[in-house]
């Protein structure tokens, strides 16, 4: 795995690469299926700087890759390099990243000023220069106004606000790391922060690395996301690259409100067939040499049509900017997105799939 992260080197910031290759980490002492490692064959490039997520389910392995990077874990097996020198030896304080948790780590017994500029006072920043670099990340983060309050007084949302803003005050890191922070922080602050962190980033232009399970977060925040399933990175891209070309089962379903659907179907010859019915898709199929094959639709590419795959429309839930269709096939459930206004048929009715993004998986993987 590749990155570019940021050195300060005289004054100046210079582009620095990192790799981690063949990385793969077991909290076993022995190893003897997959299913023993928490990450496995991590070895992926991200060809520059930027805002990068690590999204995927509880137990994917996401905060054992994010605290291999720091230092906190050293793999099993794999290297990590900066700039091509191995440092896997290295401790998180030499590796210069600063690293915002889950849940609030602060001074209870500080105020909130001193909380944010404990880490520059370390590095005997002039008090001149401390005071304006907390004030401007305490309006950024809305805390302004509780600067000389103790931090034990604060609500749990406040308490992770000194979290990120410590992470965030220091200009001298080489990368910030965010493992959930908003996981305690009410839905409409979550919002504001995720937009006050892109902005941040835009400005000053230093790699942060935001781990997540929610996929609204990750697509919001960054310019490339990295998804995780069973210890495998299964995909990076863009946001769009991701909703538009899944190249796993598993990104189309946990990525989308609701997610792809995915249907068994029956390859013969060039064909691919669901339901008894010839179905285009993006891709010419060449070979079948796979245990499982199937259909991959996103629901916003199905339309009703006068023929195509016969259903059985179940329901239908109107959320008001669009309708939520649950139709039923012969080899299982399809759903569809329709526009609010549109005219949706009752009982049985046939779906056309659109060609251009509709995908065949062979054991999960897309077809090439």
């Amino acid at each position: 795995m590749s990155l570019f992260i940021l050195i300060k080197m005289k004054g100046w910031y210079l582009m620095a690469k990192v790799t981690l290759k063949g990385l793969s980490h077991s909290y076993l002492k022995t190893q003897s299926s997959d299913a023993d490692w928490a990450i496995r064959g991590v070895d992926i490039d991200w060809n520059d700087g930027g805002a990068y997520a690590l999204l995927g389910p509880s137990g994917c392995g996401k905060t054992t890759l994010l605290n291999i990077i720091s230092g906190l874990i050293t793999p099993t097996k794999g290297d990590i390099l900066f700039d091509d020198k191995i440092i896997s030896g290295l401790s998180p304080v030499e590796r210069n990243i600063a690293q915002i948790f889950q849940f609030p780590v602060i001074y209870d017994t500080m105020t909130v000023y001193d909380n944010l500029a404990f880490p520059l006072k370390n590095r005997k920043i002039p008090e001149e220069e401390i005071k304006v670099k907390v004030h401007e990340i305490a309006e950024m983060l809305e805390l302004s106004s509780t600067l000389n309050n103790r931090a034990s007084g604060l609500t749990a949302d406040g308490k992770q606000k000194i979290s990120l803003g410590r992470g965030l005050v220091r200009s001298d890191v080489n990368a910030i790391m965010f493992d959930e922070p908003l996981t305690v922080i009410d839905p409409h602050l979550k919002w504001i922060l995720r937009s006050k962190l892109k902005e941040l980033h835009q400005k000053i232009n230093r790699t942060m690395i935001y781990v997540t399970h929610d996929q609204t977060e990750a697509l919001t925040f960054a310019d490339q996301v990295v998804v995780m399933h069973e210890g495998q990175i299964v995909q990076t891209g863009t946001p769009v690259e991701l909703f538009e070309k899944p190249k796993h089962t598993f990104v189309g379903y946990f990525i989308g409100s609701p997610g792809m659907n995915v249907l068994p179907c029956q390859i013969k010859g060039n064909d691919v067939i669901v339901n008894g019915k010839k179905i285009e898709t993006h891709q010419q199929i060449k070979k079948n040499n796979f245990n499982k094959t199937e259909v991959g639709v996103r629901p916003e590419f199905i339309s009703f049509s006068n023929e195509g795959i016969p259903v059985k429309v179940l329901s239908v839930s109107n959320t008001g900017r669009h309708k939520i269709i649950d139709t039923e096939s012969a080899t299982g459930k399809i759903k569809i997105i329709a526009k609010s206004n549109e005219d949706i048929p009752s009982g049985s009715a046939f779906l056309k799939f659109k060609k251009e993004y509709t995908y065949t998986y062979g054991d999960s993987w897309i077809i090439e």
